[in-house]
């Protein structure tokens, strides 16, 4: 009896030590794996950092750094002394009358073009979209201005809008007075036009595109349930196009503020007060090197415009929030 219990605990103690050997062999290739994949995701992280590199090294050298440099020299009296005045350059900035009229006739521009280039893009995609004949040819006119040289669009634009050109012409013919255009407040207006034949095309195709990827199914079923045009426009494709809705928006804003090469092409360094703009403000301002002006009028400019685009990228991230729910 006693060998028979002996040899029970014998086999007992060995059994447990094979299963305690196994339990180690297998913790230690856990810890094991677990190392190699803590090591494979490292290096993941590396090589993934290794091809950002190049992008990272390019926005921080021409990006970055410039806007620093702007920031710093916002600060400081002049670039020999480099005294640190602080607000007092954007304080002089803002009572400037040419930084306030350009900032009026800017924001002015943007807030009349903008909503207009919006609108009037989508009307057109919407047409675009429907069985209309020559649907390539309007395509082709529209997408046209994209193509066209922006001297030769000015020479045009100065043939129909001068004293003597083609729309006064039409105007006096039609009992009308005539307009000097670009030396009067209706100066916008021709550059307003302007702007839009520009910019019409291109955002048009970014609203074909957005509409091409509006889900058929829903359309179908809207339709099928009694619903007209304009309800699943308002309903459904308008709800879809919310984020096409939203980069139009911010690149068009953006296009406005970028508007001073058409100026001045069509009225030059200094132009009839409604059409003196951001752009000409500061580059003005540079030609008399007051670079602590410039730099204070770059930053509140830039201020401005991440404070509009926050609110927008704000108001489409509850709708399209929304349109998730």
């Amino acid at each position: 009896m006693r060998a028979e219990a002996g040899r029970k605990l014998d086999r007992y103690l060995k059994e447990n030590a094979a299963q305690a050997r196994e339990e180690r062999i297998e913790k230690s290739g856990t810890r094991r794996r677990s190392g190699s994949a803590r090591l494979r995701r490292w290096k993941d992280r590396a090589v993934s950092w290794l091809y950002l590199a190049p992008s990272l090294i390019g926005v921080g050298l021409f990006f970055v750094l410039p806007f620093a440099v702007v920031v710093y020299y916002s600060t400081i009296n002049n670039p020999v002394q480099q005294v640190n005045v602080g607000a007092a350059n954007f304080i002089r900035t803002w009572n400037n009358n040419a930084f306030r009229l350009a900032a009026r006739n800017t924001l002015l521009f943007s807030a009349a073009a903008v909503p207009l280039a919006v609108i009037l893009s989508l009307w057109i995609a919407v047409i675009m979209e429907s069985n209309i004949p020559f649907k390539s040819t309007f395509r082709t006119f529209f997408l046209s201005p994209m193509m066209v040289p922006i001297a030769s669009v000015i020479l045009v634009w100065q043939v129909l809008f001068d004293n003597n050109g083609l729309v006064n012409v039409i105007l006096t013919r039609l009992g009308a007075a005539r307009i000097d255009w670009l030396k009067t407040y209706y100066a916008p207006v021709v550059i307003i036009l302007l702007f839009l034949w520009k910019n019409l095309g291109y955002n048009m195709i970014l609203f074909m595109s957005g509409l091409s990827s509006v889900p058929k199914d829903q359309i179908e079923v809207a339709r099928l349930e009694g619903a007209t045009e304009t309800q699943i426009f308002w309903q459904i494709k308008l709800r879809y196009l919310s984020s096409t809705i939203m980069f139009v928006i911010i690149m068009s804003l953006i296009n406005s503020f970028k508007v001073f090469r058409e100026v001045y092409l069509l009225a030059g360094d200094y132009p009839f007060d409604s059409l003196y703009t951001m752009q000409h403000f500061m580059n003005n301002t540079f030609q008399s090197l007051d670079y602590q002006k410039l730099s204070a009028a770059a930053i509140i400019m830039a201020a401005f415009m991440m404070v509009v685009i926050g609110i927008l990228l704000f108001a489409e991230d509850r709708f399209g929030r929304d349109l998730e729910n």
